[in-house]
């Protein structure tokens, strides 16, 4: 990987992972569903009148901000909104590398090496230990069902991106949620009607304001524009690992900003989830001078 491409997943990473604080925020003042259509306004506006339309089919366009835009945060949203632990939701939303290296390999036809396998399985586990952390705790099981499902629609909105091929990457996000906050705006309605859509926006401050517009033109813009220029550059079994960092920074900064604590259940499990992520991200490095030893003993 060129090492501009390296220094731009670094930016993803951090901006990534310090935004959950902004969504905890959003959500402490309006709804999910407010939260997500005030999201996307931003980032179609002036977005919309300076960016050209990238050269996809509006269905492929359409599709991606359906799906991995309007699905994944309407999930992640809903699930912060249960009271789960923005650290906890930053590591279990990672789950979509495993589910894009499965997707990926039986639609797309890509290779999956052997230890992106055996991080799934220990991944698993990790899940599953936090599942009963979860039972265990005064946050309900239904937060992290919500974000398996942000995870899947993330993992589904990679493939959309891998079978454009080559696009513009700004264009698709901005293009690509034309319609994104008109379907968060239905969600809205239909969950709360008029009347709440109209206290939430009677509820908004400055911070609300202020972390749909980082949400907006930071993690959006900026993070998506470079996660898909990544994606579009790269197989995405090399690539969707990188975001497996992400909840490191967001652990650590929800521990100094937020105060959020995990039973021990929820910290076995997070730290065999990242065992499985590191698996997933240098088990080939381990294995190459491994079997180059054992070449040169024989």
């Amino acid at each position: 990987m060129l090492l501009k491409d390296k220094l731009a997943a670094l930016a993803v990473v951090f901006i990534w992972g310090i935004n959950f604080y902004f969504m905890k925020v959003g959500i402490s003042e309006i709804s999910p569903m407010m939260l997500g259509c005030l999201r996307y306004i931003f980032v179609l506006l002036p977005a919309l009148f300076l960016i050209r339309i990238p050269q996809v089919g509006w269905k492929w366009l359409l599709l991606y901000g359906l799906i991995s835009n309007f699905s994944q945060f309407a999930f992640m949203f809903s699930a912060i909104a249960t009271g789960m632990p923005t650290g906890l939701v930053a590591l279990v939303v990672q789950s979509q590398a495993f589910f894009t290296v499965i997707i990926a390999t039986f639609f797309l036809k890509e290779q999956a090496s052997w230890n992106q396998w055996l991080a799934i399985l220990i991944a698993s586990l990790g899940l599953g230990l936090i599942a009963l952390g979860q039972h265990h705790s005064h946050v309900p099981l239904v937060g992290l069902l919500l974000v398996l499902c942000s995870a899947f629609s993330w993992a589904c909105g990679n493939i959309v991106v891998k079978r454009m091929k080559s696009v513009h990457p700004i264009g698709l996000v901005v293009w690509g949620n034309l319609l994104t906050p008109l379907w968060f705006l239905l969600l809205a309605i239909q969950t709360t009607g008029w009347q709440g859509i109209i206290a939430d926006w009677h509820a908004l401050s400055w911070r609300g304001f202020g972390a749909a517009a980082f949400l907006a033109y930071f993690a959006t813009i900026i993070g998506y524009g470079l996660w898909i220029y990544l994606l579009t550059r790269y197989p995405a079994a090399k690539i969707s690992p990188l975001s497996l960092w992400v909840p490191v920074i967001s652990m650590i900064f929800a521990y100094l900003v937020l105060d959020e604590h995990l039973n021990s259940w929820q910290w076995l499990g997070s730290t065999i989830v990242m065992l499985g992520l590191m698996v997933h991200l240098l088990g080939q490095k381990i294995k190459v001078p491994f079997i180059r030893r054992k070449m040169i003993q024989s």
